[in-house]
């Protein structure tokens, strides 16, 4: 017997159901908790002291970290200037954190949040003289793993896809606008953003769908050694341009 095996012969595809990761992000709680904690440091300092002794020990001080206060690149962080600054910065870490942190799980998502610290205060050493605080370098790491994470699966999720990229793409472009005024440190940003960018491109999550109707789950080919591996990629890419900055090869 013939059977048509034309396209129009198949049964239409049917919408299926996958199961998207749970859990509860205990790096991002517990990185809120600490730097809430640093800002209490911080302000305790200033009523007892007469000065922030916190944020003079760890905030990005370009000459500071010639003279080999390395620590200076990753402290800045969990340092702010203000109650909006760190409400900003906090909140965006909750919105966007949250649900980062349970697709590229807690390991891997506190790697990529301390790439973005890292690389935007490297960016920031190398590309402005002025002394910045501030966790807005990983929260930029976060935003740009976010873009690339929604990209790179843009057909798992469909339209939400799409619009959730936009959204990302809008909140990026504002705030390095409102980064082009005095006293915010757009070099930062920048960096932090690229931080997260190839944290994300070689060690980031990458979701297959596997499985047959209707029982289907996510598969993640990126596993730990991917995650280590885009580590080291970035602290090598950022910590050479550091050495090439504390030798006086930077801009400033």
């Amino acid at each position: 017997m013939y059977q048509d095996q034309s396209p129009e012969s198949y049964p239409p595809p049917q919408p299926a159901r996958v199961e998207l990761p749970k859990g509860v992000p205990y790096v991002t709680y517990t990185i809120l908790g600490l730097t809430v904690l640093v800002y209490l440091a911080q302000m305790l300092s200033e009523v007892v002291l007469g000065t922030d002794l916190p944020a003079y020990f760890g905030m990005k001080i370009n000459q500071f970290i010639i003279n080999g206060e390395l620590w200076r690149l990753f402290t800045p962080a969990l340092l702010h200037g203000s109650i909006l600054h760190i409400g900003f910065n906090m909140y965006a870490l909750v919105v966007i954190g949250s649900g980062l942190e349970r697709f590229f799980g807690h390991g891997r998502y506190l790697g990529l949040y301390l790439a973005g610290a890292f690389a935007g205060n490297v960016f920031s050493f190398l590309l402005t003289p002025n002394p910045s605080l501030g966790a807005s370098t990983a929260v930029f790491g976060l935003l740009g793993a976010q873009g690339l994470f929604l990209y790179r699966h843009r057909e798992l999720f469909g339209g939400q896809a799409r619009s959730a990229l936009q959204s990302v793409l809008f909140i990026a472009g504002v705030n390095f606008v409102i980064g082009l005024q005095p006293g915010i440190d757009n070099w930062g940003h920048l960096g932090g953003l690229l931080g997260g960018l190839i944290f994300t491109w070689f060690g980031g999550p990458k979701l297959i769908v596997e499985g047959m109707y209707p029982y289907f789950q996510l598969t993640d080919e990126h596993g730990n050694v991917q995650a280590a591996t885009a580590g080291l990629i970035v602290l090598f890419i950022f910590g050479v341009l550091a050495f090439l900055g504390i030798r006086g090869y930077g801009f400033f």
